[in-house]
């Protein structure tokens, strides 16, 4: 867990997963866990309380025994509609806590020490958002953020303009952190029932 702060992660699982023909995707299997269980067992040592985003009846996520939050915004806005969520329930709920941690539900290897680096970064360059980076690409659902975007985000999501959310990054000046690919590339997501049987295959290779 990141020291020096007091940390809120969200795991966003409130998306309608198209490619997959709709449904949960989190609760799809890649072995013998599904990819929210993996998502659960990488983020939860990582920070200080976990929430899961997620829309529709939260009965069946009872399992999971975290506190479940739909987005506010109707329609599905996207994963800035359940960061905007998680920042508000923090501010309510956690009034210590100042930052956030967002986490992808389909991104079965996402790393270890994701929030540690991702918050040195924030705190040596006094940025409000850090980033994480793969291969040259940006992976904007994880990402810490601070309380003080929350503003922000509102009147992002009232507006109903929704920019691209690493547009919206980029705009903030986020804090960009890079990680290796080597032997697998941490941030690999799952959009297709192709990509969900590479994972598999990765496993042997993962920790």
């Amino acid at each position: 867990m990141a020291s020096q702060a007091s940390i809120t992660g969200v795991i966003l699982a409130g998306g309608l997963a198209r490619r997959m023909g709709g449904g949960d995707k989190c609760l799809l299997p890649v072995g013998d866990k599904s990819l929210l269980t993996r998502s659960i067992e990488r983020s939860r040592d990582q920070v200080d309380d976990l929430l899961l985003n997620a829309n529709g009846n939260a009965l069946r996520f009872a399992r999971t025994k975290l506190t479940v939050i739909p987005d506010i915004y109707p329609d599905n806005p996207g994963p800035m509609a359940g960061i905007h969520a998680a920042l508000q329930w923090m501010a309510t709920h956690r009034p210590d806590s100042q930052w956030l941690a967002s986490f992808a539900c389909d991104t079965p290897f996402f790393p270890h020490d994701l929030v540690a680096r991702l918050y040195e970064a924030v705190d040596d360059q006094e940025h409000k958002i850090a980033v994480a980076i793969s291969n040259g690409r940006l992976h904007p659902v994880f990402a810490l953020w601070h309380i003080s975007l929350l503003p922000a985000l509102e009147a992002t999501l009232a507006s109903r303009k929704m920019p691209r959310l690493q547009h919206w990054l980029g705009n903030q000046g986020a804090a960009e952190v890079t990680w290796d690919t080597t032997p697998v590339d941490p941030f690999l997501n799952i959009n297709t029932p192709q990509d969900l049987y590479q994972a598999v295959d990765l496993l042997p290779q993962v920790d």
